[in-house]
């Protein structure tokens, strides 16, 4: 029979409560071992939020005056159809896409941007009208609303009407927007970029 020192099962016993004590210590402060997180965890990680628009403007613009222009007619159609139509006093038209629309807008704020909206230009009527605020839709483009929020755009339409019905263009824009989350986490079990999508609406 091993005979043990006197204090030797005291001093274990002792050893045992403190561990026990440390590791109620680490549980209770919501420490955790890594291979403890939870898959939601590391998917919000690695996640972010996609949002598009399945509706576009068209909207018409007409020269009144020598460089002075007002927006007369828009209207919601499918996003790849966005167009602005510009007529000018000698009865030529112009169709300007998104990309030109915005090139127009970026030259407006880097050349005049002490006097932007000051002026009755095609730039404004672009910038303040249904086109701006689907050019601002995007998020890399938050600047243009930064410019858009500085005046009150119903100036910039030929009569009441056309601003009303660009109202309603406007409406069906974000009634068609649609939000979806992107992960991209890569995984052994998973293969590239993979989505999930839901429908949102509102402005």
């Amino acid at each position: 029979m091993t005979q043990l020192r006197k204090g030797t099962f005291i001093k274990r016993a002792k050893d045992i409560s403190i561990s026990s004590a440390l590791a109620l210590a680490l549980l209770s402060s919501g420490m955790i071992m890594p291979g403890c997180s939870s898959n939601d965890d590391d998917d919000a990680a690695y996640s972010y939020e996609e949002t598009t628009y399945s509706k576009g403007i068209r909207s018409h613009i007409k020269e009144v005056s020598p460089g002075k222009f007002k927006i007369v007619d828009e209207e919601s159609v499918a996003a790849d159809k966005s167009v602005a139509i510009v007529t000018y006093l000698d009865g030529h038209t112009d169709s300007l896409s998104t990309a030109a629309s915005k090139a127009l807008i970026d030259s407006e704020i880097r050349n005049n941007q002490s006097n932007v909206g000051h002026h009755s230009g095609l730039s404004s009527m672009l910038l303040y009208g249904g086109m701006g605020y689907l050019l601002g839709r995007n998020s890399s483009n938050g600047y243009i609303n930064n410019y858009r929020g500085n005046g009150d755009s119903r100036g910039f339409y030929a009569n009441p009407g056309a601003y009303d019905k660009s109202q309603s263009a406007v409406r069906d824009i974000n009634s068609s927007r649609s939000t979806r989350v992107v992960n991209t986490r890569p995984s052994s079990g998973r293969s590239g970029f993979f989505g999930r999508s839901s429908g949102r609406s509102g402005g």
